[in-house]
C-alpha cells in the first residue's frame, strides 16, 4: 500500500518549555531560520508524502498561517527588490489542497489525536511524525523507513539505542529477529526499568502505521496519564499484524525539552551551510556573542 500521507499531531500546550510557548505554538518555535515544524514537514515531504493532516488544537492558528500565502509581506519584499528573502518565504507554502487541518477538542493524548484524522485518511497506510521530534540526517529518517516499508510492509516505528540506564524514560520495543537495520518486534513496553526493558532502543517519534489502527484507537480505553495511547492501539494491533522497528540513521532532537531545544538550535546551527563556520567559532570562544 503507497505511502501518500502523514499525521502531524500539533495539538499539545508545550508545557515543558514554558513560558516561551504561553502565546506561540511550540511548532512554531525557530530553530536557527526557520520553526521547528519546518523541518519536520520537510522531512515527510522529501518521503514522498503527497498531503498532510495537521491535528491542531486551540491558538495554533499561527501554523495554518505560516504554510500559507502571505499576500502582504511577498508584495512587500516585492517592492524592495528583496528577492533572496521573498524566495525562500515561498518555500514555506504548501501546494493547495496538500494539507488539512483537523481540531482535537480536548486534549485525550496521542492515540486520540491520531483519531482525529481517520476521516481524511481513510483506508490507506500512513505516517505519523511527532513534531516536538527533529532527526537531523543525511537522508531524512521517513523516507529511510518507506524504503524499508516498501520491502517489508507492515508496521514500522523508527528506533535509536539509548543507555541501558535511560531506558525508563522512552517507549521500548522487544526485538525478535533483526535483517540489517529491520527489527521483528513481539512487543513493546513503556517505560520499563532498566532490569525489564527488553531492549535499549527508543521508539522514536516517526511511525508508518497501517489503517485497522483506527479500529482499535476506536475504543481504546484511556491509559498512562488518564489519556488514550497509540501506543496501547499498536499493541493490540500487533496481535494481527507485523510490526517492526527500524534502526535509523541520524540524531534526534526532543524540541519538547528545554535542554533539546537547545541541543537542536545547536546542532542545527553547526550543520547551516551559511553559519556554520562562525557558529563553531562562538562555539569555541573565539567570537564573543
Amino acid at each position: 500500500m503507497t505511502l501518500r500521507k502523514a499525521v502531524l499531531p500539533v495539538a499539545g500546550f508545550g508545557t515543558r518549555v514554558l513560558p516561551a510557548t504561553k502565546t506561540i505554538p511550540k511548532e512554531m518555535l525557530p530553530v536557527v531560520d526557520r520553526p521547528a515544524i519546518q523541518y519536520v514537514v520537510d522531512e515527510a515531504l522529501e518521503a514522498g508524502i503527497e498531503h498532510i493532516v495537521f491535528v491542531t488544537g486551540r491558538n495554533k492558528g499561527a501554523i495554518e498561517d505560516y504554510f500559507d500565502t502571505a499576500y502582504e509581506l511577498e508584495a512587500t519584499l516585492d517592492a524592495k527588490r528583496k528577492g533572496d528573502a521573498l524566495d525562500k518565504i515561498k518555500t514555506t507554502v504548501l501546494p493547495a489542497g496538500s494539507a488539512s487541518f483537523v481540531r482535537q477538542q480536548s486534549p485525550l493524548g496521542l492515540g486520540h489525536a491520531i483519531w482525529c484524522a481517520h476521516s481524511i485518511i481513510g483506508q490507506e497506510a500512513f505516517a505519523v511524525l511527532l513534531p516536538d521530534v527533529i532527526i537531523q540526517a543525511e537522508k531524512g529518517c521517513l523516507r529511510q523507513m518507506v524504503e524499508a516499508y516498501n520491502q517489508k510492509g507492515g508496521n514500522i516505528l523508527a528506533v535509536d539505542a539509548v543507555p541501558q540506564e535511560e531506558v525508563h524514560k522512552y517507549g521500548i520495543i522487544a526485538p525478535k529477529a533483526r535483517q540489517g537495520r529491520v527489527i521483528e518486534m513481539s512487543g513493546m513496553m513503556e517505560k520499563p526499568s532498566p532490569e525489564e526493558a527488553p531492549s535499549n532502543l527508543k521508539i522514536t517519534g516517526r511511525y508508518i502505521l497501517q489503517p485497522e489502527i483506527f479500529g482499535f484507537l476506536k475504543d481504546q480505553s484511556v491509559g498512562a496519564g488518564g489519556e488514550i495511547q497509540l501506543t496501547d492501539a499498536m499493541a493490540r494491533l500487533m496481535q494481527e499484524q507485523a510490526f517492526y522497528g527500524f534502526e535509523y540513521e541520524g540524531r534526534d532532537y526532543d524540541c519538547g525539552s528545554v535542554l533539546g531545544y537547545f541541543e537542536a538550535v545547536l546542532g542545527h546551527a553547526l550543520a547551516h551551510k551559511e553559519i556554520g563556520a562562525l557558529a563553531q567559532d562562538l562555539i569555541n570562544g573565539t567570537v564573543k556573542p
